[in-house]
């Protein structure tokens, strides 16, 4: 019997989930900023600026970001780390890592990227200063072997940053499931050609851990000092974590 997990609102085996996870991104990987912009009313870009202030890049620090999809984040830490740093973009989905690498280069940055899967990274031990992750956790299979893994990567003194979607302030629930469930859909389908993805988009994010149960499962993952900060009434949090 296959092990199971969730696949937005549907129960699938944990092989299909990754198929399936797969598709989803290729999907929209083309539109993917665009709807980005459109879903989060811009916001997305205040709340990435916010974790690439926590992070604190500094010239010389190895950094990778984890299902760094269209590069943003591993763009802003490039020109904080300098020649003398090192950045490493990655994804587990080729479509999204293309758009990445294309928009680095087309800015001129060589950044290295790497098609890899955050449940097993090929990396070192101890090696990283900063592992941030962006709106990707939700989607991973084996969240915990994903944070572990985040871990194990990181120096002592290194810093772990999750941004993702999280759980809204309770008297918004009600207009937000109306925009999540009704109004992402049809601007999917209108935007990029793909109703079904957008709504898988809405209802991982309603499957992915609430605020205090991620930093629960950080602190389980062997990061201490973890904290959020909730961003936008909780429509999305960051989440740090050190490693000592």
């Amino acid at each position: 019997m296959p092990n199971t997990t969730h696949f937005g609102y549907q129960t699938v085996s944990e092989e299909d989930k990754v198929h399936k996870v797969a598709e989803v991104f290729h999907s929209v990987a083309a539109k993917y900023d665009v709807m980005n912009d459109l879903m989060s009313a811009g916001l997305h870009r205040l709340w990435k600026t916010f974790t690439i202030a926590q992070a604190a890049v500094r010239p010389g620090f190895k950094v990778l970001d984890i299902a760094g999809g269209t590069g943003d984040l591993a763009k802003a830490f490039a020109g904080k780390a300098g020649s003398t740093g090192e950045v490493w973009l990655t994804d587990i989905n080729e479509s999204m890592l293309r758009v990445g690498r294309d928009r680095l280069l087309n800015n001129g940055l060589s950044t290295p990227t790497l098609l890899c899967d955050a449940e097993k990274l090929p990396f070192p031990d101890n090696y990283f200063d900063r592992v941030t992750v962006a709106f990707g956790l939700r989607n991973m299979t084996h969240k915990d072997m994903a944070l572990g893994e985040m871990r194990r990567v990181l120096k002592p003194g290194g810093k772990l940053l999750v941004l993702e979607f999280s759980k809204v302030w309770q008297p918004l629930q009600k207009p937000y499931d109306v925009y999540s469930f009704s109004v992402l859909p049809w601007l999917g389908k209108r935007i990029a050609g793909d109703a079904d993805s957008y709504r898988y988009l809405a209802e991982s994010i309603r499957m992915h851990p609430d605020q205090d149960a991620l930093k629960k499962m950080m602190e389980d993952a062997g990061l201490e000092r973890v904290e959020y900060f909730n961003l936008t009434a909780g429509v999305a949090a960051l989440h740090t974590g050190i490693k000592f």
